[in-house]
């Protein structure tokens, strides 16, 4: 696969700037130096916060998790940060939360979940479901859960394992970006786009190995939401995913499962844009725009609101 004619010259020159900072064989590398470079790349990419963002630390149930409040929040929003569980945190999301809170009005919970290698499955999960249930405890309202890469993998764990919950209802939907849903890495996108930049399948194939310890997780949704038997009664789902990602067809296939199981769901697969998107929202006019759609989805799955009619 040639991306010259899939990517504009914008897509490009932030592959550029995020090659500087986060080499593409990352991987290669021991753990400690991948965190380097990803903080380094999340610092060179951090913009601020708008005005008017109240920022808080907290605990959940003994989860680190930072809050984000404009106003007087109708809904709140559960978001779990990207980097294959084995890199980010509070501060590698901050502008990016700080934006949803100012651009929807919710409520936004980042969760610091424990990262792998020195945690691995269930720990991401265990923390990821743990501070939902505190913020569902804790704040009155709708919850909507939402997160990219590895932290929408958590989103639709979490999904899965609270739809048959008393407090369900109050998960008014879960949107999903660009996640990795442990989809057949023998298929599809994972060949068409094994070598993408900003992610390969090699690289899929390294984190699932590191969060799983080396085990097999088998048919287990907390681990591989895509894997389960049943997609009864889940929250609306919103995935919006990157063209050019070796990812892009696990967001197709859920959307596909959700539908087939009675639900609503909508894969929206964004065309000349790469995996870690989000960083490029102010210098590419695709990634803008997507941003923006996903500002607007998230603000109405908050408000009940199905935006993809």
């Amino acid at each position: 696969m040639t991306y010259d004619s899939l990517l504009d010259d914008e897509v490009r020159a932030f592959i550029a700037r995020t090659d500087a900072f986060y080499p593409p064989e990352a991987v290669n590398f021991s753990v400690a130096e991948q965190r380097r470079f990803y903080d380094a790349l999340c610092r060179e990419f951090d913009v601020g916060r708008p005005e008017g963002v109240a920022v808080r630390d907290d605990m959940a149930s003994g989860v680190p998790v930072r809050i984000y409040e404009a106003g007087i929040p109708e809904a709140t929003v559960i978001y779990y940060h990207g980097g294959g569980f084995v890199v980010g945190g509070l501060d590698s999301h901050d502008s990016i939360c700080a934006e949803i809170c100012a651009g929807t009005g919710h409520r936004v919970v980042s969760v610091d979940y424990r990262l792998a290698p020195e945690h691995v499955h269930p720990a991401h999960f265990d923390d990821a479901l743990t501070a939902a249930r505190w913020a569902l405890g804790r704040y009155d309202g709708a919850v909507v859960l939402a997160g990219d890469s590895a932290g929408g993998n958590l989103a639709a764990a979490v999904a899965h394992r609270l739809r048959r919950d008393v407090i369900a209802g109050r998960i008014t939907g879960q949107l999903l970006i660009y996640p990795g849903l442990g989809g057949d890495m023998t298929k599809g996108s994972y060949v068409e786009h094994a070598h993408a930049p900003g992610l390969s399948t090699a690289d899929v194939a390294y984190y699932h190995d590191i969060r799983s310890g080396g085990a097999e997780p088998g048919a287990d949704p907390s681990f591989a939401p895509l894997r389960d038997k049943d997609f009864s009664g889940l929250p609306p789902t919103i995935v919006i995913a990157a063209a050019c990602d070796p990812l892009a067809d696990d967001g197709r296939h859920y959307r596909d499962a959700i539908r087939r199981a009675g639900g609503r769901a909508e894969w929206i697969n964004e065309e000349g844009l790469i995996h870690g998107y989000l960083r490029a929202r102010n210098m590419s006019a695709r990634a803008r725009a997507s941003f923006g759609r996903i500002v607007s989805g998230i603000g109405c799955l908050g408000q009940g609101l199905w935006p993809c009619d």
